[in-house]
């Protein structure tokens, strides 16, 4: 089994498969994420289940994984056996929730190498299994993820009751037992005064509008996931068609958005992004918070033209590598607050000094 630094390591020497920039609409549409909450039939859920219990469907699980042929490369973590540091660097990785960081006896993960597919193990039920894609393509990351759980079924006997659906852990998940989301960057609407209104409106429409990582998270740097809040009473076909006609609503909001910021307040948008990007530059101490929301602004500035030195992937994966875990991580020390944001502002006066001198 391949497990904790290795696996952490492994991770780390690839760029993060969904923060590619190549699908559709990735202007706006960072990527595109279904869940799907999965159990064992006759076995205690996670959170009545005992050590012994929860070490059985942790070797069970990771055993159907290694066999199915969507994981030709898996790695495999324990989380009893992986740091506080480096599951914190899964979180931000979105690999693993904020419940599944706090679990440790019996709880795992199985990932492929390019982080496009992942299994949380014990989180809350048995399995979360997960794909993802750069860009807009919710009905190709169905089809993935519809292909693992179908072999995962052959090889795992799953809860599940012909009335009501999927049986899950918590009431809200029951029937398909699918989350489906797509992060979207929101700049224009943020900028224009609009977010608040969108985002009620979305409310309304029986969906959530979430941060970076998910429930309770802060909506930094303008990003915003936005998923189907029911599971039961509709298949998956109708749940992700709703969603994908909001986010196409969605998306031509932000994109009118940026469109009148740029011709009625073309000098408001250029001394903001202009701003941003002497921040990134010249900062020598910077917190997580104003970097994000800088990366923003910037990124903002590349996907409207406004640089010809700046390399979009470069300012995507900075999103991911000024997080604290990532941080310390590459640091190769634990770092009190202060000097992460030292450590941070050297990174991206780095990062970005490096794409100026390839110009």
């Amino acid at each position: 089994m391949r497990n904790d630094k290795s696996g952490i390591d492994r991770l780390l020497s690839n760029r993060v498969s969904w923060l590619a920039d190549s699908g559709p609409e990735d202007d706006i549409a960072i990527s595109s994420r279904i869940r799907l909450a999965r159990n064992i039939e006759k076995t205690p859920f996670p959170m009545a289940a005992s050590v012994e219990i929860l070490e059985n469907t942790l070797s069970i699980i990771m055993h159907a994984v290694r066999k199915s042929a969507s994981f030709p490369d898996v790695i495999e973590f324990e989380l009893e056996k992986v740091s506080d540091l480096e599951r914190r660097l899964l979180l931000e990785r979105r690999l693993i929730s904020r419940e599944l960081l706090a679990c440790k006896k019996g709880s795992g993960l199985s990932v492929s190498k390019d982080e496009t597919f992942a299994v949380m193990i014990n989180e809350e039920d048995h399995l979360r299994i997960q794909a993802m894609k750069p860009g807009f393509q919710l009905h190709e990351v169905w089809s993935d993820i519809n292909g693992i759980d179908d072999a995962l079924s052959r090889e795992i006997p799953y809860a599940f009751d012909s009335e009501i659906g999927f049986l899950t852990s918590c009431p809200t998940n029951i029937g398909t037992g699918m989350r489906a989301s797509v992060m979207l960057h929101l700049p224009g609407l943020a900028l224009s005064g609009q977010i608040n209104a969108v985002v009620h409106g979305v409310s309304k429409l029986g969906l959530a509008v979430r941060g970076i990582f998910g429930e309770g998270s802060d909506n930094l740097g303008n990003l915003f996931q936005v998923s189907n809040q029911s599971t039961l009473g509709e298949s998956e076909e109708q749940i992700i068609d709703k969603l994908i006609n909001v986010i196409r609503q969605i998306i031509n909001h932000e994109k009118n958005a940026r469109q009148t910021l740029l011709e009625k307040k073309q000098n408001f948008l250029l001394n903001h992004v202009g701003r941003a990007y002497g921040i990134l530059k010249h900062a020598y101490t910077i917190s997580s918070e104003e970097t994000l929301n800088s990366l923003s602004a910037l990124r903002l500035g590349v996907d409207m033209g406004m640089f010809s030195s700046v390399d979009i992937h470069v300012v995507n994966e900075l999103f991911l590598t000024v997080q604290p875990a990532h941080l310390q991580k590459y640091a190769m020390r634990e770092l009190e607050s202060a000097d992460r944001e030292i450590y941070r502002a050297a990174l991206v006066r780095e990062k970005l000094r490096n794409i100026d001198s390839r110009n």
